[in-house]
């Protein structure tokens, strides 16, 4: 019987597969030795592939280009970054080499908008789209920056938005309506917070924006909570979008845009399994289907791509310290680091990613627990996306050389959700970051983003 950790993943999964391979019993992540890695920094540690992010980019361009040539679509294609899923400078600049737009959601995405600039990674021409629901502040800076000729679409969140651009604005401004989408019927809520109703906008839109001439409607926003999916549900929100943007077409010539927000998901196990090819393919041909029924013409699509940009770029690795036998049954392996503060989604909405084994892929396997440093009851992992279980290689107390683990595709909201840089639950340090790059040679290098928070940082922050 094989009942190696090898023999397990490889029996379990078609594996190696993109971006994950084994030699010598060592774990590589796109081509990364990460032991050498471990060698170099220690755990816990947090890395960061920046070449990930524009293969990602590069292949959305390419699928949404590909379906509209096959449908001979006449609009074009934008690519936007949803800046909230990472902020970091090295994530802007990487995402930027690739001629995309940004996506905003706050107040302080906009001086991050100027300082990119600056850097002359954008130009005024570049699109600012600005999402979310807006505090004056945020307002303000929209304005500041319409009035200093940046290319600015503010999405209207709310009817009563557009009452401070009319005050604050001096040029003419494009501006989007985002569609109160309803949510999956698994929700505990019918209709999104966020957005305008369906059946109000085309009203609102006569009463508000239409002969002003401050304002020209150019984009209607349609977002999915959940993500771009091969579902009646998603396939019925669209078909309703669609309805209201004809509807606009026909008494707003200059509207010309259609923004499917939502984002593609990410591999989030190795039993991941999405056409992506089929599905932008549909999207392109429904709304393309829908504008020729209804004989108008069909929209410049943009998309706002947040987890899918960043999210296989990252990765956080840990050692297992020790192993626990609380019960007869339960085996605790655990770890360096706290999952409630280095992974909070694991913790906040059972998100799960893909997790490997480092190292000793030729020992047997065992079903574990995961159990963080802090003190709290809910600092585990013990489930898998495919699986209600977690296998990982028997330790062996020994050999000297202790049992990595990984948590890949980890790249987006992680450092944000957990409060980077400030305190911690139980004031557990945050880990190290590397970021790892690749030349034109194709040789690899690596930094020191930030060591791990010391005591000193903490101190500071508390105010002793």
């Amino acid at each position: 019987m094989k009942n190696k950790y090898s023999d397990l993943i490889h029996q379990t999964f078609n594996f190696p597969q993109e971006g994950f391979s084994v030699k010598d019993n060592l774990l590589h992540f796109n081509e990364i030795p990460i032991m050498d890695i471990i060698k170099q920094y220690g755990t816990p540690l947090k890395i960061t592939y920046l070449p990930k992010i524009s293969s990602h980019i590069q292949k959305a361009k390419r699928l949404f280009n590909v379906a509209m040539a096959k449908s001979d679509y006449k609009g074009s294609y934008t690519y936007c970054y949803c800046t909230k899923s990472s902020h970091f400078s090295f994530i802007l600049e990487e995402v930027l080499k690739n001629d995309v737009h940004l996506e905003t959601s706050s107040a302080f995405d906009i001086p991050i908008v100027r300082e990119v600039y600056k850097k002359g990674l954008i130009s005024k021409d570049t699109f600012i789209v600005c999402n979310g629901y807006k505090r004056e502040n945020y307002q303000q800076y929209i304005s500041e920056l319409i009035n200093e000729d940046f290319n600015v679409i503010p999405v209207l969140d709310n009817k009563s938005e557009i009452d401070y651009y009319k005050k604050h604005v001096k040029n003419k401004t494009k501006l989007g309506i985002r569609i109160a989408a309803e949510e999956e019927p698994s929700y505990q809520f019918y209709t999104s917070r966020l957005g305008i109703r369906y059946k109000e906008i085309v009203e609102y839109y006569k009463e508000h924006i239409k002969g002003n001439p401050k304002f020209e409607l150019k984009m209607l926003h349609f977002f999915i909570n959940t993500g771009i999916k091969d579902s009646i549900y998603y396939w019925t929100e669209l078909a309703k979008c669609m309805k209201v943007y004809a509807d606009l077409k026909k008494i707003c010539p200059e509207l010309d845009s259609l923004n499917i927000g939502g984002g593609m998901p990410i591999r989030t196990s190795l039993n991941f399994d999405y056409d992506y090819e089929y599905i932008i393919e549909e999207i392109i041909s429904q709304i393309k289907t829908y504008c020729k029924q209804h004989k108008v013409k069909e929209p410049n699509i943009f998309t706002e791509f947040g987890s899918f940009t960043v999210g296989e770029s990252g990765a956080a690795i840990y050692s297992v310290l020790d192993q626990k036998n609380q019960n007869d049954r339960e085996k605790w392996y655990m770890i360096d680091s706290s999952f409630i503060t280095t992974l909070p989604d694991t913790w906040g909405i059972n998100q799960r990613f893909v997790l490997l084994a480092i190292n000793h892929w030729d020992r047997e396997y065992q079903r574990v627990n995961l159990g963080g440093l802090t003190c709290d009851s809910m600092d585990y992992y013990n489930t898998e996306a495919h699986a209600n279980q977690v296998f990982l290689p028997k330790l062996d107390r020994e050999t000297e050389e202790p049992l990595y683990v990984g948590f890949f595709h980890t790249g987006a909201y992680q450092e944000s959700l957990s409060g980077y840089g400030g305190i911690q639950h139980c004031l557990i340090p945050a880990p190290k970051h590397v970021i790892i790059s690749k030349d034109e040679n194709g040789e690899l290098s690596t930094r020191m983003f930030a060591k791990e928070q010391s005591f000193k940082s903490m101190l500071k922050t508390l105010g002793y």
